[in-house]
C-alpha cells in the first residue's frame, strides 16, 4: 500500500469520528455506580431499531446487542433462518434451522434454530440477548417465555407473537433488519487519552484462501461445520474455542489468557457434559480456535475427546506439531491464514 493510499484511509477514519449525536442518558453505565450516554450516528447501526415493548435499553444491553446483531449477519446469506444467544458480548449458543443428520427430523424454521441455538447451553443462555434473522412467530414466543431473557432483536415480530410476549412486560422487543444494518466501516475503541480506530473484521469467508494441511481430507460434513464454528469462532472473545455440529454450537470456550484453558472449558461446556466423559457428546464435532496452536497439546486434548476436524488459522512456528499429531490421530486441520482476535 503507498503512502497516498495510507493517508486518504487515515482521513476516512478521522471523518468517522464526526457526525455524532445525542441519543440518550443511560440509566447508569457498566455497573449502577456509573454514569452513561449514548451517542449515534444518525441512520446507522441500533439508532435505526424501533423498540415494540420493555424497559429501556442499559448499556450492557446496547454492548450485547452489537454483539448479537454482528454475529448473526455471518448468516445472512443462508436459506436457513439462524439463532444467536449473547452473554456477556460472548456467542453461548448459535444455530441454524436446519439439521442435516440422519436421525434429523426437525423442520427447517426459525423456531427450530432458536430451540437448537439455546440447547446448546441453556445455563449460559438464560438472562441473555437473543437475535434471530425471519420473523418471530408464535412458536418463537412461547419458546422464548419459558425463561428469562434481556432482549430479542429480529426484522419482525408478527402480532400473536407480540400479544403472546407482551406477557413479560419487561421483555425488550427491537425489531430492525438485522441482515442489512448499516454500520460504518471502522470500529472505535476509547483508550487512555484517546481513541483507536480501525477496520471491521466483517469481510466474508473465503473458503479458497484455505489450506487442507494434513493427510486427511476433510468431509463434505466436516467443512460445511467448519465453514459454520469459524463463523462463529470470531465473535468469541479471545482466546476463542468453538465445537460444533450440524451447524449447531456445542460449546464455547471464551476469554482465556492461554489456549489449553479455553479448550478444557470447552469440553467441559460441551452439550450433555457436566464434567464426565464427553467423548459420547463430542465425537466428530469439529473444532475452531481464533488463533494458532503454539503447541499441539490442544490437538492431543481434542483428539481425546472425539474430535475429528480442526479449523485454524496457523502461524505458529511450531505448526508442523500440530499437523503431526493431526496425522496421527486421523484427524483433518485447515490453515485459513487469517487470525480473529477479539479484545
Amino acid at each position: 500500500m503507498d503512502e497516498s493510499e495510507n493517508n486518504v484511509k487515515s482521513e476516512r477514519r478521522r471523518m468517522d469520528l464526526e457526525g455524532l449525536e445525542y441519543k440518550q442518558t443511560l440509566r447508569y453505565g457498566e455497573n449502577p455506580h456509573q454514569q452513561a450516554t449514548w451517542y449515534v450516528f444518525p441512520d446507522q447501526g441500533l439508532s435505526n431499531a424501533t423498540q415494540l415493548q420493555g424497559k429501556e435499553l442499559s448499556y450492557n444491553n446496547l454492548i450485547d446487542l452489537e454483539a448479537a446483531i454482528s454475529t448473526i449477519q455471518e448468516f445472512k446469506d443462508e436459506e436457513s433462518p439462524a439463532a444467536v444467544v449473547i452473554k456477556h458480548t460472548n456467542p453461548c449458543g448459535v444455530a441454524l434451522g436446519r439439521c442435516e443428520h440422519k436421525t434429523s427430523l426437525v423442520p427447517d424454521t426459525q423456531s427450530n434454530a432458536l430451540k437448537r441455538a439455546l440447547n446448546a447451553d441453556r445455563t449460559s443462555c438464560f438472562g441473555g440477548i437473543i437475535a434471530l434473522n425471519r420473523e418471530v412467530d408464535v412458536e418463537c414466543a412461547e419458546e422464548i417465555c419459558k425463561s428469562f431473557y434481556e432482549c430479542i432483536v429480529a426484522p419482525k415480530f408478527s402480532k400473536d407473537a407480540q400479544k403472546i410476549l407482551s406477557t413479560k412486560k419487561n421483555l425488550r422487543l427491537l425489531q430492525i433488519d438485522v441482515n442489512n444494518v448499516k454500520v460504518s466501516p471502522h470500529s472505535i475503541r476509547s483508550i487512555l487519552g484517546g481513541v483507536l480506530v480501525q477496520e471491521r473484521d466483517d469481510a466474508p469467508v473465503d473458503t479458497s484462501e484455505w489450506k487442507v494441511v494434513t493427510e486427511r481430507q476433510p468431509t463434505e460434513e466436516e467443512m460445511r461445520d467448519m465453514i459454520f464454528t469459524w463463523k462463529v469462532c470470531r465473535h468469541v472473545r479471545s482466546n476463542a474455542i468453538v465445537l460444533g455440529r450440524w451447524e449447531q454450537t456445542w460449546a464455547v470456550g471464551a476469554g482465556q489468557m492461554n489456549r489449553v484453558g479455553s479448550a478444557k472449558i470447552t469440553f467441559n461446556n460441551s452439550v450433555g457434559g457436566h464434567g464426565q466423559d464427553h467423548i459420547p457428546y463430542t465425537r466428530k464435532a469439529v473444532m475452531a480456535s481464533d488463533g494458532f496452536f503454539p503447541f499441539s497439546d490442544t490437538v492431543t486434548m481434542a483428539s481425546n475427546q472425539g474430535i475429528e476436524a480442526i479449523i485454524q488459522p496457523g502461524g505458529s512456528l511450531k505448526d508442523q506439531d500440530s499437523i503431526d499429531a493431526c496425522n496421527e490421530n486421523g484427524m483433518t486441520m485447515i490453515f485459513t491464514g487469517k487470525r480473529h482476535f477479539l479484545h
